[in-house]
């Protein structure tokens, strides 16, 4: 069981230290550290750990965890030109009409940033729906328009540059 804890730790350190696309490419960072894993244990550690694979802009794709803002030391990592920091964790703008919010992200962002928002528990979110480039985030009757702002300001990188309609 130890053995097991430590791959599992070991795996999340190299998932958020580098860009990681592929099983074949974290087998072989596992075994360049000692562990030599079968492809299903690796699936089933990937599963337990909710790992998410996600478009780069380099057209291959990276393992992301849970955790939103390892999206964005990954993508500075890898060399990828500086942007906004909403635009590397895939948040294009939001719109909102009565109860409803509705969040644009790059293509294959949407179940994360749903996933992130529904981890994150806030109160006022009733739950979310996400396709792949858009999340439906479902408020409680009643907040005025300032409130349902300011839950959305805590949970997205929300600036002067970013379209809030």
């Amino acid at each position: 069981m130890k053995n097991r804890k430590r791959r599992v730790e070991l795996i999340v350190d190299l998932i958020k230290n580098n860009c990681i696309g592929s099983q074949e490419e974290l087998s072989r960072r596992l075994s360049e550290n000692g562990y030599n894993v079968t492809q299903a244990t690796l699936s089933r550690d990937l599963k337990m750990l909710k790992t998410t694979k996600v478009p780069t802009d380099r057209g291959t794709y990276m393992y992301i965890l849970p955790d939103s803002n390892t999206i964005k030391d990954k993508l500075l990592a890898s060399g990828q030109a500086a942007m906004s920091s909403a635009y590397q964790l895939g948040f294009i703008s939001i719109a909102f009409s009565g109860n409803m919010a509705v969040i644009k992200t790059r293509n294959g962002y949407a179940a994360g940033m749903a996933y992130d928002i529904d981890i994150s528990n806030p109160p006022e979110i009733l739950g979310t729906i996400a396709g792949t480039d858009t999340v439906f985030a479902v408020m409680k009757d009643g907040l005025t328009e300032e409130e349902t702002r300011a839950v959305f300001a805590r949970l997205l990188p929300l600036d002067e540059k970013i379209p809030i309609y």
